[in-house]
């Protein structure tokens, strides 16, 4: 029992980890987006933000788990996922149409630097996270864990898509690049927030992986 409360300890300060990185990265990410007129950074800390409340609704799930392994969601995780995916949509639709428009007028960043840096950070961070997260739900035995570990693993692939537009800017100032790597970004978006409501009406632990 000591080794299990020890797990779900762990479990809890690594979603307070994710929260907390979450909300620096969000403010980095968007001061430096709006500053360098990067549109794939800008909605990169966006959705940061966004996880953030993801995850005070996961650091809730571990404590009750905790209690009882076998309870189902409660309302406030359902709540926090009905916001969290309504969230997701507007990101959605914002980063799609900002998108459009900078494609049509022809708008470019004056640099990604600062995209390729948080973006390797980012993946570094996050997939310490995964590993971690995935090793405590395994030794718990605890698919609400081991799928939030999926979900985490969601926001390696987007660093990946930042780190790609922003490295290809940064090296040949290709045309659209951020703006195509934005479009990437909402594609997860999009499919963050539908699951997010299918979460929110069933008991069901799956996440992307």
């Amino acid at each position: 029992m000591e080794k299990q409360h020890k797990l779900y300890r762990t479990a809890f300060v690594l979603a307070l980890i994710t929260i907390f990185y979450n909300v620096v990265e969000g403010i980095v990410s968007t001061y430096l987006g709006f500053e360098d007129e990067s549109l794939a950074l800008f909605g990169f800390g966006t959705d940061s933000f966004i996880e953030v409340i993801s995850g005070l609704g996961i650091a809730h799930m571990v404590l009750r788990i905790q209690r009882n392994p076998e309870s189902n969601r409660d309302n406030f995780e359902r709540t926090a996922l009905r916001i969290t995916g309504v969230a997701f949509y507007i990101l959605f639709t914002g980063l799609v149409v900002s998108s459009v428009y900078n494609i049509w007028t022809g708008h470019k960043p004056l640099t990604t630097f600062w995209g390729v840096i948080i973006s390797f950070i980012s993946i570094l961070i996050m997939w310490i996270l995964v590993w971690w997260k995935r090793k405590v739900g395994r030794e718990l035995d605890s698919a609400p864990i081991l799928a939030d570990a999926n979900c985490t693993l969601v926001c390696v692939y987007m660093s990946i898509i930042l780190l790609i537009s922003s490295g290809v800017y940064e090296l040949f100032k290709i045309p659209y690049v951020d703006s195509l790597g934005t479009l990437g970004l909402a594609y997860f978006a999009l499919s963050e927030g539908k699951e997010c409501f299918e979460k929110a009406k069933s008991d069901k632990h799956c996440c992307c992986d």
